[in-house]
Formats: C-alpha cells, sequence, structure tokens
C-alpha cells in the first residue's frame, strides 16, 4: 500500500463513520490516527455523548473481528480470556476463547469492572497476546482496544491504574454538540437508526497494511528531540509526582506518524507533536495531591510544558 492509498483509506473511514457521528471530526481524526497506529483509546465522556456510537461506527467500517463487552463489577478475567474446559465426548480439554480474541474490542464503561479484570487487558493490549493456564496464544492483526468511561460517575467504579492508562496511546473526550450538530443528529434519527444501514469500507488486511506505511512516515531527529525534551520536562514540572515514561514518548511518535499519514503527509511537523501532546500525556500524567488523575489539569499542565519550550524550525520532509 502506497502512502496515497493510505491517506485515502483513512479518509474513506472518516467519511463513513460521519455518516453517523454528527459534528466530532477530530475526534473521529484522532480515533482513526489511533487505528493506523497500531495503538488504543480510551474514550473518556459523560454518558449519551457518543462514546459507544463512535466505537461501533468504527468497527463496523471495518470487515474484521468486533467483540463488544460491557464491563461489570463481577465480570471475571476469564470471562475476557476464556478457559479450559473438559469435553467429555473428547477426553480432553478443549479451549474456549473469550472476547479478547477479536480484531476491535469494545470495553465499554472499563472503570466499572474490578482491577483484577482490569488487568486482564494489560497483556494482550502491549503484546498482543493471551496467556491461559500457562500456554500463549497470539492475537490476531489488526488488534485495536476502545474503552469508554465515565468520568463524573464514581460509585461502583475502579479507576484505571497508571499501568492500564499508560498503555492507551490517546485519550479523547467527544464533549457536547453544538446547536446545528444536534440538530442534525436529531434529524439523522429521526425515522430510522443511520447505523444499521452502515457498511464495511475495508477490510482487516488493509488496516495492517496502512499500519505499516504509518511506520515509514519521516521523523526528523531534532522532532524526536523535542518529544524527548517535552517528557524530560514533565518528569521535573511542579506539581506533578509522576512523569511521563518512555513508553508515552513512543506512542506520541507513533500518534504524530498516523497524524501525518492522515492528513496527506509522509513526514512529521512540530504542530503535530504540539497538538497531540495533551491527548497522549494527559491520562499518562500522576499529579502530587489528588485523589484522582485530574484530566483537564494534567492537560493544562502539558501545554504549560509546551509553552516553555521552543518549537524546532526546519525543513521536516527532507530525509537529509
Amino acid at each position: 500500500m502506497t502512502f496515497t492509498e493510505a491517506t485515502a483509506l483513512g479518509e474513506k473511514i472518516q467519511s463513513n463513520i460521519n455518516k453517523i457521528i454528527s459534528g466530532k471530526g477530530e475526534a473521529v481524526m484522532l480515533t482513526a490516527s489511533a487505528l493506523f497506529a497500531g495503538g488504543h483509546i480510551l474514550l473518556d465522556d459523560v454518558p449519551g455523548t457518543g462514546k459507544t456510537m463512535l466505537s461501533k461506527s468504527l468497527a463496523k467500517s471495518i470487515d474484521a473481528g468486533f467483540t463488544r463487552v460491557q464491563f461489570t463489577p463481577d465480570l471475571l478475567p476469564s470471562d475476557l480470556t476464556g478457559i479450559n474446559y473438559y469435553n467429555q465426548k473428547q477426553g480432553e480439554f478443549i479451549l474456549r476463547k473469550g472476547p479478547l480474541f477479536t480484531n476491535i474490542l469494545l470495553a465499554d464503561e472499563i472503570n466499572r469492572a474490578m482491577p483484577r479484570t482490569q488487568s486482564s487487558l494489560l497483556e494482550c493490549m502491549e503484546e498482543r497476546q493471551v496467556t491461559i493456564d500457562g500456554t500463549t496464544y497470539p492475537l490476531e492483526s489488526p488488534y485495536f482496544v476502545i474503552a469508554t468511561q465515565n468520568p463524573v460517575e464514581t460509585q461502583g467504579t475502579f479507576p484505571l491504574p497508571e499501568a492500564q492508562l499508560d498503555r492507551f496511546l490517546l485519550c479523547i473526550s467527544l464533549g457536547y454538540p453544538n446547536t446545528e450538530d444536534a440538530i442534525t443528529i436529531l434529524n439523522r434519527f429521526d425515522n430510522a437508526n443511520p447505523y444499521e444501514e452502515l457498511s464495511s469500507v475495508c477490510s482487516a488486511a488493509d488496516i495492517t497494511a496502512a499500519q505499516e506505511v504509518s511506520q515509514s512516515v519521516y521523523i526528523h531527529p531534532e522532532l524526536m528531540r523535542y518529544i524527548i525534551s517535552i517528557v524530560e520536562k514533565t518528569r521535573e514540572f511542579n506539581g506533578v509526582a509522576l512523569g511521563i515514561s518512555p513508553r508515552g514518548s513512543i506512542s506520541l511518535m507513533r500518534a504524530c506518524k498516523a497524524y501525518a499519514l492522515l492528513s496527506g503527509r509522509s513526514f512529521v511537523t512540530p504542530e503535530d507533536i504540539k497538538y497531540l501532546a495533551p491527548h497522549a500525556f494527559a491520562h499518562r500524567l500522576v499529579l502530587r495531591d489528588d485523589y484522582e488523575s485530574n484530566r483537564e489539569k494534567a492537560a493544562e499542565m502539558i501545554k504549560e510544558v509546551l509553552g516553555s519550550l521552543s518549537l524546532p524550525s526546519e525543513k521536516w520532509d527532507s530525509q537529509n
């Protein structure tokens, strides 16, 4: 797949999702960027803003395996991974695969599950494999986890640990639509559900090929240095207990490459880094004197860090 074909594929996917989701082009673009970067995304917003519909629309746009799991306090790790059960007819243990064995996994209201259940996602998200009773099973490519959570409701929820948050490439919020977009939504859902008529526009193999193209997007060494300077600054910033990890810096680089590709460029610019840094870093920051992570406050700190650093200026499309 060429750069042009990968960019066109991204546009087709976004256009298909926008048939359902109105006025959220930025969120759709970021979600597609996470997919093309080979990462995972956390949709953090209040109920009713379209988190689940965005996830389902993306999954339906791709002819690939899709599983939705409603996370609840009584959900067990084995409910996700699967179990080995004894088949009396065959006289042996048979693996019954759980919902983690798919291409696109929607973990709906992920923070409602117990920590031990949340931790069952750590291996599959980072290593693309699942271990059951000592045996490791590789997962098919592409593998994309979309998790949703409500930041307002706290009763019956369990905040995601730092190790879990660090495995999400990006964290975004959709927000409420403006007046015109709200009217468009009413018109779309007036007589029927447009989601039911949505069809796929690409295959799983297309996404895997696009992810390979995304990895080959050029990033100048000075921009790599710029990313690291942001990361190091977060570790020294007043009010931050735990700064950005090396995984976080890799995530930002991968997100920038995918975002550049979807923007029709074969190279990353400083503006890509500055724009994506709050989405890639805010959920990873651990703040002092905060019982729970304050995403908005963390995003403001990231913007302060960006403001304290000079933006590199070179010819970024040149590999010389």
